[in-house]
């Protein structure tokens, strides 16, 4: 499959200006020749401008990765759908090397690839053939671009299908994922077998080293506010130090960051409505990456309309309920499309939310003298059972990242129609259940439409995707302190974390820091035997929740079987528990790759 992306997408780019059959720039078939293109900074930019583009691939964040596959492996979410695609990633057992969204996912990563290579050899030529010497900078600073979302997609790419995290590997368990560090020079250059482990994760190493060199001191302005900066580089770097526990490098590259980034941990404030949409709240000053989402459908159906820079989709997928038109939570309204996937109740447990769920009683504001609505409904919740609810937001009893994640029923709204503000209700798809009065029912707050139905909209998505921003830097040198010996420190930079989400000052004590690196976490709450009494799997789990971070966290710490057991189940189980196996830590390498390349056979991973 990479050789067919490459051949149509690359050719596609380097022959725009020698579309005619002049003998003089047609090459030899089994080579790729660069022709008169890119011959302007504005060409180079054009050739860039895929790499970037590329994170919104249908696959990636553009759709399915967030929506369909994080928050199902991750159990942000509880699907109702059992097609074997979807249930892989709800029951992760029955992953399967043919599951299209795992096809999809390696497609959409090596196109990326493939993009930033293109890019990188598109500089070459031009600073060989064009340049002028002012030219050189630039040429640089898009260098630095490639190099760094090359290392990004060689990350995704390792940590989803490399062999990194098998349990009690033998020494034949060190496959890592095929590795081009240039563009292929026929067809067969094109069929890589897997490479090792530790030739993928050099290569992204170097090219973060790379990246943030040539993109030293460069300070982005203006529309060019969301580029690859010096420190994004220097953050992915330490990250990717982190997990491969070379917890000396991760800490002094880590450090940097957070020393002479100029970077900050965003106010509570900011914090709380960073994930949906709001405009002033982009690029702020904790954000080191960020993928930029305009609210513009282009004309087409979101990421699928084939219209160049369309926006993503995932509100489709995360839509919350809003109470019917007729003021009944039986008759409520999503956001987006129903019934596809909603907040697992668990999550509201793990966020030490222990108030439980409510009842609804007869409305005594009730006007009988008009019709019912959701502005004059007959019933509404409890007064007694509000009342606790809200004391648990006024006196932060529950970690307040709950409410910067989830939409609470009655106690929060959103604008349905773009105008009106409508109580958020329990979605109308669980009033056919015998236990209704166990459910929750809350819905998804972060990157879900809450200022409209997405459908009105495009539909488009309006809110940025975080990639990196600071407060995963904090935590990850929490982790490599922890990992050094070094606990007081670690715990430090856990509260820093901590403090910031119950809005006190990041750098001075509060009355909710950790003591240790065994304290009791919220999760303690939900008697959770693992997050419970380890801040720093609670906090990388509260801080980056339906982020799509958290599944690399499971994987490497080897929790997936105490995960299942603490979700229980899902909704397309239909009570059925999880049934974990130790292979989903990797990945199956896609059939239709092994089946197409042959430098590939007997290199699935294990179990499948």
């Amino acid at each position: 499959m990479y050789n067919k992306l490459f051949s149509i997408i690359f050719l596609a780019a380097v022959t725009v200006t020698a579309c005619k059959k002049d003998p003089d720039l047609v090459g030899p078939k089994d080579q790729y020749s660069t022709g008169n293109y890119p011959a302007s900074i504005a060409d180079l930019e054009s050739v860039l401008a895929p790499c970037y583009s590329n994170l919104r691939d249908q696959h990636l964040f553009g759709f399915n990765y967030l929506t369909k596959m994080m928050a199902n492996a991750t159990h942000a979410g509880s699907s109702a759908h059992s097609d074997p695609d979807w249930l892989g990633f709800i029951d992760v057992s029955n992953m399967q090397p043919a599951n299209g969204f795992v096809s999809g996912v390696w497609t959409a990563l090596y196109a990326g690839v493939k993009n930033t290579n293109v890019a990188l050899a598109g500089a070459d030529f031009f600073e060989k053939n064009y340049a002028k010497e002012a030219d050189k900078p630039k040429i640089d600073w898009i260098r630095g671009q490639a190099y760094f979302l090359r290392a990004y997609y060689y990350f995704q790419l390792e940590n989803l299908y490399g062999e990194d995290n098998v349990i009690g590997p033998t020494a034949k368990d060190t496959m890592g994922v095929p590795l081009f560090k240039g563009l292929p020079a026929g067809f067969e250059a094109t069929q890589q077998s897997r490479a090792h482990i530790n030739a993928v994760w050099a290569q992204i190493e170097s090219d973060l080293q790379q990246a943030a060199t040539l993109l030293k001191g460069k300070v982005w302005t203006g529309n060019d506010v969301g580029r690859v900066t010096e420190w994004a580089a220097k953050g992915l770097l330490g990250k990717a130090y982190v997990f491969r526990k070379d917890w000396a490098k991760a800490k002094t590259v880590l450090k940097e960051v957070i020393d002479n980034s100029g970077k900050s941990l965003m106010p509570y404030a900011k914090y709380r409505d960073a994930f949906i949409g709001i405009s002033a709240n982009e690029f702020n000053e904790e954000s080191l990456f960020e993928l930029n989402i305009d609210q513009d459908s282009k004309g087409g159906y979101g990421v699928y309309s084939g219209a160049a820079n369309a926006t993503s989709i995932n509100g489709l997928i995360f839509p919350p309920y809003a109470l019917g038109l007729d003021g009944k939570e039986e008759s409520s309204l999503p956001l987006g499309y129903g019934g596809n996937i909603g907040l697992h109740d668990k999550n509201v447990l793990r966020f030490g939310y222990g108030e439980g769920t409510y009842t609804l009683v007869n409305n005594p504001e009730f006007d009988n003298s008009k019709p019912a609505t959701y502005r004059n409904p007959q019933k509404t919740m409890d007064p007694l059972y509000r009342a606790k609810a809200m004391a648990v937001r006024t006196d932060k009893t529950a970690d307040p990242r709950l409410y910067v994640n989830t939409l609470q029923p009655w106690l929060d709204s959103v604008k349905r129609d773009g105008t009106n503000w409508y109580p958020v209700a329990r979605p109308s798809y669980i009033f056919g259940d015998a236990n209704l009065n166990e459910q929750y029912g809350w819905s998804f707050r972060k990157y879900a439409p809450i200022f409209n139905d997405i459908n009105n909209v495009g539909p488009a998505d309006a809110a940025n995707i975080y990639i990196l921003r600071l407060a995963d830097v904090y935590l990850l040198y929490a982790e490599a302190c922890a990992n050094s010996s070094e606990a007081t420190t670690a715990v430090e930079y856990l509260n820093k974390v901590k403090r910031r989400a119950y809005g006190y000052p990041v750098n001075t004590p509060s009355p909710v820091d950790y003591a240790s690196l065994t304290a009791e976490t919220m999760a303690k709450k939900a008697n959770d035997p693992v997050l419970g009494n380890n801040p720093l799997y609670y906090e990388r789990w509260a801080e980056f929740f339906n982020e799509a971070q958290w599944w690399f966290d499971v994987c490497r710490w080897h929790i997936g079987e105490s995960e299942a057991k603490f979700y229980v189940t899902a909704r397309a189980l239909n009570g059925a528990p999880f049934d974990w196996s130790n292979k989903s830590y990797a990945w199956p390498i896609p059939i239709t790759e092994l089946n197409s390349n042959p430098k590939m056979a007997g290199q699935q991973n294990p179990g499948y």
